[in-house]
């Protein structure tokens, strides 16, 4: 029996998660809970998103606390069926965890939560990224030839999501970063500003004075900058500071 062609419905309800909620790290949460949903049924299915992203596995979302537990084990041994799914692009089926040998370590915390069946489907988020979804049920082979099609079906559309979602979080990561660099930038001006007024010198002349004292002190420029102008602010006595 083919799987329901769900797929415009499931991208609809992706985009209006999208829409409705700009925090990154809820949408992907949504997007957990909803591929959970897809497959549950009369049963409890728990689903994890792994990312991998400049060779560190990290947990991005998860359904429940225990999906989170279970995935922040697989990271943390880097090895499992979420993880062989981003290395190798398939999806990685393991229909009985008790009589499964590959990654041995792993798959002894998945008994050991009581859990049966694993399904790991890959997501398609980028060039620079792999990114995998996991799927776990205290049921034995629960993920049939259907609900793998269901499975497939919806990491095709929720990859276009994902890969959305991470885009802003890096565009608010720069963003945040240019941020802190335009501080740094305007602390260190004023510091030299400083500088120039109390040892009557040229901006050159103080930007070296300020980079001199810091590799004497053993401090990072940017620190030494706030220290000037943090004790001008509270007029504190004006120190001399000579290369």
């Amino acid at each position: 029996m083919d799987a329901p062609d769900t797929s415009h419905d499931l991208a609809a309800e992706l985009t209006q998660v999208l829409l409705e909620d700009h925090d990154v790290p809820a949408v992907l949460t949504s997007i957990a809970e909803l591929a959970a949903q897809q497959l549950s049924g009369d049963r409890t299915i728990l689903c994890g998103i792994i990312l991998k992203r400049a060779k560190r596995n990290t947990v991005v979302a998860t359904s429940s606390a225990e999906a989170q537990q279970m995935d922040e084990h697989q990271a943390g041994f880097d090895e499992g069926p979420c993880l062989e799914a981003q290395k190798t692009e398939s999806v990685i089926s393991v229909p009985d965890v008790r009589y499964e040998q590959r990654w041995p370590d792993y798959m002894t915390e998945v008994r050991g939560h009581g859990l049966r069946s694993i399904l790991a489907v890959p997501l398609t988020v980028g060039t620079t990224s792999t990114a995998a979804m996991n799927f776990y049920a205290r049921e034995i082979d629960a993920f049939s030839e259907t609900e793998i099609a269901i499975a497939k079906r919806y990491t095709e559309v929720a990859s276009q999501m994902v890969a959305i979602a991470l885009r802003i979080a890096q565009y608010a990561d720069d963003a945040e970063d240019r941020r802190v660099a335009m501080e740094s930038r305007t602390t260190i001006d004023l510091a030299v500003g400083i500088i120039m007024a109390q040892n009557r010198c040229s901006q050159d002349e103080a930007v070296e004075i300020l980079k001199t004292a810091s590799n004497h002190r053993n401090i990072k420029l940017r620190e030494l900058a706030e220290q000037i102008t943090t004790a001008m602010g509270q007029m504190a006595p004006a120190t001399s500071f000579e290369p």
